[in-house]
Order: C-alpha cells, then sequence, then structure tokens
C-alpha cells in the first residue's frame, strides 16, 4: 500500500511538478510595443540541414530597424525560435529587443531564432520524426557545427554578423537551455553569452555531467545567465532545480562570470518572459567597450 501511495506520488509530480500559479509571472513594460519606438523587421525562412540529414526546419530572421550594413551587428541565436519569436508568447524577443536597442540598454543586435528539425513524414498520414532531443541534448559539438557552419553562413550571405564572440549571445529554454550552454562550451571561440532557461541540466543523454566538467575544467571565457523555479520537474532524468543549484555552484567554485535566478514557477517560459528585458540589460551590460 505504501509503494503503491508513492508511486502515485511520484506521477504526480512528474505530470503536476509544482503548485504554483505560473501566472504570477506577466510580461513587464518592456515587453509590449511603446509609441515611438522603430520596430524591426522579421522574416521567416526555411532550412534542409546536412550535418542532421533528413531535417527540415524553420527559422526567423530578426533585423533591427537602427541595422546599418556598414557596421557589423551582434548576433543572438534562440532555440525553439518559434516561441521565442511570437509577440503574443512569453518572451516576445522581437518586441524586447526594439525597446532595449532603442533605449540603448543592448547594442544592435540581428536575431536568429532557429526551430529544431523535423523528419519529414513518408506518406501523408504520418507524422514527422521530431529531432530536438538528439540536437538539443546531446553533449557534442554537433549543433555548434550546424550553426556555424549551415546556418548562419546562410544568414550572413544577406547581413553583416560581427565575428567577435564577445558580441555573440545564444539562448534556450529547457532542453534548448542546456544546448546553448554546450554551443558556448564548445566554441567559446564563437559564442561568449549564454542564457538558459529552466535548462535541462539532467540525465536525458548526459547532461547531468556539466557541474563537474565546470569544475574540473580550466574556466571558459564565457558569461552565464540561470533561471529556474522551485516547482520545476523531478522524473526519471533528474530534478531540475538540484541541477540547475548545481549549476550555479559549479559557476561560482570555477569563478565565472554568472547570475541565477530561483523564482517559484513550474516547467514553463511564463518567468523567464518576465525578467528576459532585465536578463539582456545584465549580459550586455558592458556592451558599449566592446568592438563589433
Amino acid at each position: 500500500m505504501i509503494r503503491f501511495v508513492t508511486s502515485l506520488l511520484l506521477l504526480f509530480s512528474v505530470i503536476v511538478p509544482g503548485l504554483s500559479d505560473d501566472s504570477d509571472y506577466k510580461p513587464g513594460p518592456d515587453s509590449v510595443p511603446k509609441q515611438g519606438v522603430p520596430k524591426g523587421t522579421v522574416t521567416q525562412h526555411q532550412w534542409i540541414s546536412e550535418i542532421y540529414p533528413g531535417t527540415v526546419r524553420d527559422y526567423w530572421i530578426y533585423v533591427p530597424a537602427q541595422y546599418d550594413e556598414g557596421t557589423p551587428a551582434n548576433l543572438m541565436v534562440f532555440q525553439d525560435g518559434g516561441g521565442a519569436v511570437r509577440e503574443g508568447g512569453s518572451f516576445r524577443v522581437p518586441v524586447v529587443f526594439d525597446n532595449l536597442i532603442h533605449a540603448g540598454d543592448m547594442p544592435v543586435t540581428i536575431g536568429v531564432f532557429i526551430n529544431p528539425g523535423v523528419v519529414p513524414p513518408a506518406k501523408p498520414d504520418q507524422q514527422g520524426r521530431k529531432n530536438r532531443s538528439f540536437e538539443y541534448d546531446t553533449l557534442s559539438d554537433q549543433y555548434a557545427r550546424f550553426l556555424l557552419e549551415e546556418l548562419l553562413p546562410q544568414v550572413s550571405r544577406e547581413y553583416r554578423i560581427s565575428s567577435n564572440p564577445e558580441c555573440r549571445a545564444i539562448c534556450g529554454i529547457s532542453s534548448g537551455g542546456i544546448a546553448a550552454f554546450t554551443v558556448a562550451w564548445e566554441r567559446p571561440d564563437e559564442f561568449r553569452k549564454v542564457i538558459s532557461f529552466i535548462g535541462s541540466f539532467t540525465n536525458i543523454r548526459g547532461g547531468h555531467v556539466y557541474p563537474a566538467l565546470i569544475r574540473k575544467t580550466d574556466p571558459k571565457p564565457i558569461r552565464v545567465f540561470l533561471q529556474d523555479g522551485e516547482n520545476d520537474l523531478d522524473n526519471l532524468h533528474g530534478n531540475w532545480p538540484l541541477a540547475n543549484r548545481q549549476m550555479a555552484a559549479a559557476l561560482q567554485f570555477a569563478d565565472y562570470d554568472y547570475k541565477f535566478v530561483m523564482g517559484t514557477g513550474r516547467h514553463s517560459a511564463r518567468h523567464g518572459g518576465a525578467i528576459l528585458p532585465d536578463t539582456l540589460r545584465w549580459m550586455w551590460r558592458d556592451w558599449k567597450k566592446l568592438k563589433p
């Protein structure tokens, strides 16, 4: 009987990871359009990958109104791009970028929003195979190579992007969060700014080893922002709040430039979206000293 009740409690903790109401976190004034603020443009594209053979994905490019082709723009990449680019979503990144660039709180930055790949179905009545976990949760340089060898060169054909790694940031949520960290960890020569919201630093595909690797590896020149919620997931892959605390402790031990914000939310984008403007201010706080 005790085992049965325990099993029910564990199942409940997986399906409903907490009792906190994430609706407490709401978009602030920097996440809504403001009168007099120039509006950037967003275009949608599609990419067929060779590094992830057989996969097709949508991606979006945000170009701020202040972009001048005579000056290289900073770069910020977002995993799960369809959600991040949506004006009615939790992050509303184009609106936030418009407001912060206009206010001088962040540099002129081109945003690239990338969906995970999907292998199209073989027949019309079948569903495509999602490649998200393989791309995002795997600890290797494969996703970094996909960005650097395939997709970003395509973007660079139309827009001038800074080659200075200090001017390049990457952001993600959940498995997209650990993917962002992995890109900078593998290629700090290309990306040195990481934002992870409710990052999956758990044993989905071995990501739980990062705190130990951080402690035992010479520090890499990357700046890291972590966010999680007290009521995030606790399941067979691990405990998300504990994993993010372990990441923060390891970054502190290794003397990284990092910030960790723990809220009360669940496994959702609400908290991350609410603090995105201040997160970007912290991440780009010294941007005026950088040479694009």
